[in-house]
């Protein structure tokens, strides 16, 4: 019997229309320009495919003909030494292990204290997690204005990571002083990315007030 991942031509992503972890792949996908074929999941509505496909059923998931990946973390990687160019990692062992130690503590520090926010908006709890992302943003404020980007000349897929949390601040109800003017710097520098533009679901522009 031929399985559903091998029945399929081009890569597809099941993909969360206001999931961070799949804002993350999907912004990797429109920097590298790969024809993708996504599936927005919205709400608590799972597709019969994805159950199948995937035993844990979350969001983000990839499938690449035989290949079927569901961590985010893995998913931009792989995306990355399966279309290198452009290059969002560095080529240097070094480097590239510098790289996804410097993933790690933003996975840790950043992505995990917002996914769990955004789980938690509009219950009782909500407030604590804001103050614990916003600290964590706060402390790291001095990072942002290093580099044009994220400890980096270049954009890196670590910028793909970050991005769609900070898009993300007027919907978490976070507000910044002028004291952190190098993270709204940043941000606007990669907001403006096309790609950036196009890796967004209608749900996802209107987080933002104009």
């Amino acid at each position: 019997m031929t399985s559903v991942a091998n029945r399929r031509s081009m890569m597809e992503l099941y993909s969360g229309n206001t999931c961070i972890r799949s804002h993350q792949v999907r912004f990797v996908l429109a920097e590298k320009g790969i024809l993708t074929e996504i599936n927005n999941v919205d709400g608590s509505v799972v597709p019969e495919d994805l159950m199948a496909l995937n035993p844990y059923v979350s969001l983000p998931t990839l499938i690449d003909r035989e290949l079927i990946l569901y961590d985010s973390r893995v998913i931009v990687e792989y995306l990355d030494e399966r279309y290198p160019h452009p290059p969002l990692m560095p080529v240097s062992p070094v480097e590239r292990a510098k790289l996804r130690l410097g993933l790690a503590t933003i996975e840790r520090d950043f992505v995990e204290p917002a996914v769990a926010l955004d789980l938690v908006l509009g219950t009782r709890v909500e407030n604590a997690h804001r103050k614990k992302l916003k600290s964590l943003l706060t402390s790291s404020a001095d990072l942002f204005g290093i580099k044009p980007f994220f400890l980096s000349d270049d954009f890196t897929i670590v910028d793909c990571v970050i991005a769609p949390i900070l898009w993300r601040l007027e919907l978490f109800g976070i507000e910044l002083s002028g004291n952190h003017k190098s993270i709204y710097s940043y941000r606007e520098r990669v907001f403006s990315r096309v790609a950036f533009k196009e890796s967004m679901t209608e749900d996802e522009e209107e987080m933002r007030p104009d």
